[in-house]
Formats: structure tokens, C-alpha cells, sequence
């Protein structure tokens, strides 16, 4: 059955400038890092991300490793492009990233050029794209000169395989290096895309200020840490859930100090007519160094239920407050 996108797609969420770009993204993106591998029923997949370019939701994340087997979210998703999504790719910004464990070798992690362009390469194969719209550093490589991963960056919008680079896992001050080397490379730093959630908050201590001031977009993810901003563990834990079936949540993150904590948000959250995690959403998007908020989803109802956030009334100085208290970094243990 050939997709018809809907007419009113535009008017269904609203966008912001990424940083001091041209570059307009959705206040909330989908991110393919889970429930996009060959793990899952494609024609799921396909629902889910017809269903979001309908609400609006024109940015699309990926990276190299996602999956499971790594590479397999990246060839789903050019499936459902070429089927689908190919009459609209000027209307869509995909992205991918480069920087995690690949593939065996010296040369399948981290930040050399070799492995980056290499990476990108297969990425472009994978989704039977040109180009993307935006190519990351995934992550910092200590043993890589900055100077030789920006370099890539750099080549790969020469190249014409990226209009945009951007970085993610970076700290500050890793940040405002990676945004100079560019610089004098004559390439602007796009956007950053670091961890952060209620109980994350390390973008908060330096990070969020630097992209402001440097003028780099911010999108965010795990802004529901991955299942424990929601109410999904309040009352058990689902054998269907993260806890369960994934094995970067332990079991031990949902103790007694934790449920405290998540259910007075969720009182917070049903005071203000929202579900906890479209009030987590709301909370993660105030900041003014936030551009989008990346969430996943595993059916077309969840993907509905998180997309109300961008329509949500902001947070006002007395929830904020009320949330505050317990908003607490690092309340179910520190993220790697």
C-alpha cells in the first residue's frame, strides 16, 4: 500500500532553530537505538515511523551499532525508506553516528578517520542513502587526536556524505576544543547530543551553558532513562521491561529509595494532567540548551503518548520546585 504523508503533518508538533543554524528540528525526534533491530516485527517498525512523519516528526537518529545484530536499525530503517519515506527524504533529517564498538579490529571503534569515514560508508550502504543530514562522533576517544576525529567530521561534509556534524559523550571542555578544531576547519559544530533525564543531569554543570553560548543545537537522549522516568516500574517490574530483558538496567536500580522518589513525581506529573513521562519530557525540554528531546518507542501508542509532552503547558516555578527535590543525579546509579 503506497504511504500518502499526512497534509497537516506540520501543524501536528512544534519546531526549534538548532542552535544558530538554519537547521529547525522537532521539539521531539525519534531515536532508533532500541526496538529497531532484527529483533522486532518490521512492519512494527514501519508503523511507528510513518505514524511519527505524520505528527511531524521529520529527524529520524541513528547510529552504526544500532540494532541487535549492530548495523540492522540502519538497514530496517532503509527498507522502510525506500518503500515508503524515499518521495519525502527532502523533508526528513536522518542521522547517524560512528564511535562505539562495530566491528572486530583496530579499526571498528572509537575515533580514528580510518574507522569514521569507514563507518560512514557502510552506514550510507546500509540505508541506501547519498548522504545524511547529520554524522556524529559518538564518543570522545582519548588515544585519537581531537584534531584527527574533527578531521574526519570535516571530510565528510567536504565529501558531500553529510550536510551537518555533530558529537555526542563529550564534556565541556572536550566540547569547546571539538567546536575551535571545526572552526578553524571551516566547519560549524551542528549539535550535541549528550545523556539527560531527571536523574542524569550532568549537561546541567557546564555543558548546557557551552552550547548556548557557542550557539550548538542540544537534543538529548534517554530523556526517560530508559524506563525509569516513567511510571513503568511503580508497581513491579514487567517481564517485558529493560530490567528484564536488556542488560545496561540492573534490577537493583528499582530499590526502595528510587520508588520514593519516581512516585511523588508521578503525583507531580498527574497534577498537571500529564503521565510521568510526558512531565519528564516537559522537565528536560525547559532548558534553554535543549533543541529536542529523543525518545524511543516500541508501539505507535507509546510513540503518541510521549509526543503530547511537546504540546504540554511549561513547567511552572512551583512545579519546578515540587520536582526538584527529587530530580536527583545519579538516583539510580551513575551512567557509563
Amino acid at each position: 500500500m503506497t504511504f500518502d504523508a499526512a497534509m497537516n503533518r506540520y501543524d501536528s508538533i512544534p519546531y526549534r532553530r538548532c542552535g544558530r543554524s538554519g537547521l529547525l528540528l522537532p521539539r521531539i525526534s525519534l531515536g532508533l537505538w532500541n526496538n529497531f533491530g532484527d529483533d522486532r516485527d518490521l512492519s512494527v517498525q514501519r508503523d511507528i515511523v510513518l505514524r511519527a512523519f505524520d505528527l511531524g516528526v521529520t529527524h529520524i537518529d541513528l547510529a552504526n551499532n544500532y540494532g541487535p545484530p549492530p548495523g540492522s536499525a540502519e538497514r530496517n530503517f532503509g527498507k522502510i525508506l525506500t518503500s515508503d519515506l524515499h518521495p519525502y527524504r527532502d523533508e526528513l533529517i536522518i542521522s547517524s553516528k560512528a564511535g562505539f564498538d562495530m566491528w572486530e579490529g583496530p579499526y571498528g571503534e572509537w575515533g580514528s578517520r580510518k574507522y569514521l569515514l569507514a563507518s560512514l560508508d557502510q552506514s550510507l550502504s546500509r540505508m541506501g542513502l547519498d548522504y545524511v543530514d547529520i554524522f556524529y562522533s559518538h564518543r570522545f576517544d582519548p588515544d585519537t587526536p581531537l584534531e584527527e576525529t574533527m578531521g574526519a567530521l570535516a571530510h565528510a561534509i567536504h565529501s558531500g556524505k553529510a550536510l551537518y556534524v555533530g558529537i555526542s559523550n563529550y564534556d565541556e571542555q572536550q566540547t569547546r576544543r571539538a567546536y575551535d578544531i571545526l572552526k578553524d576547519m571551516g566547519v560549524t559544530l551542528l549539535i550535541h547530543q549528550p545523556r539527560y533525564n531527571l536523574f542524569d543531569r550532568r549537561p546541567e554543570d557546564g555543558l548546557f551553558d557551552a552550547l548556548v553560548e557557542l550557539g550548538v543545537g542540544g537534543i538529548v537522549y534517554s530523556p526517560l532513562a530508559q524506563g525509569l522516568a516513567t511510571d513503568r516500574y511503580l508497581n513491579g517490574i514487567p517481564a517485558d521491561s529493560r530490567v528484564r530483558t536488556a542488560h545496561w538496567i540492573e534490577e537493583e536500580r528499582i530499590n526502595d529509595e528510587y520508588l520514593e522518589h519516581a512516585r511523588a513525581l508521578n503525583d507531580i506529573a498527574i497534577e498537571r494532567g500529564q503521565t510521568l513521562a510526558q512531565m519528564a519530557l516537559t522537565w528536560t525540554m525547559r532548558h534553554p540548551g535543549v533543541t529536542s528531546a529523543l525518545i524511543g518507542a516500541s508501539s505507535v501508542a507509546q510513540l503518541e503518548d510521549s509526543l503530547k509532552a511537546a504540546h504540554a503547558e511549561p513547567l511552572t516555578d512551583d512545579e519546578l520546585a515540587a520536582i526538584e527535590p527529587h530530580a536527583i543525579h545519579q538516583l539510580v546509579g551513575p551512567w557509563s
